[in-house]
């Protein structure tokens, strides 16, 4: 795994490292109860730290070979929803099926097509 400092030390512009490394996202709060209210996540790695009972992220729009990072350290279990009309994570119901992510939890997303998402769930 590139880590952004060392690939800036070689020359290469900041943006670029980023790109090649991921964004993050910290201290982020869910929000709403079901795929059309939740939390837009728009960075490659996210940290929820608040997570009301019931409440949600929601992934972006899927393109195929992307990765996204979500990192549970709030108090209660956190939907994360497909972030693209007709998109599924693993056998769940297109579009408004929410993934559960323990407190504690870390999960990879991987999106292996156009619309399917698929969850890879850390202990």
């Amino acid at each position: 795994m590139a880590i952004p400092s060392r690939l800036t030390g070689s020359g290469i512009p900041a943006g670029a490292a980023t790109q090649l490394c991921g964004d993050t996202a910290n201290t982020l709060t869910a929000a709403g109860t079901t795929n059309a209210d939740a939390l837009r996540l728009n960075a490659i790695h996210n940290r929820v730290t608040t997570t009301a009972s019931g409440t949600g992220v929601l992934l972006p729009p899927i393109e195929p070979g992307a990765e996204v990072t979500v990192m549970n350290s709030g108090a209660n279990a956190l939907l994360v929803y497909p972030g693209t009309t007709g998109a599924q994570i693993n056998a769940l119901t297109a579009t408004t099926g929410g993934f559960s992510v323990a407190a504690g939890g870390r999960a990879r997303f991987v999106a292996y097509a156009p619309t399917v998402w698929g969850a890879i769930l850390s202990a």
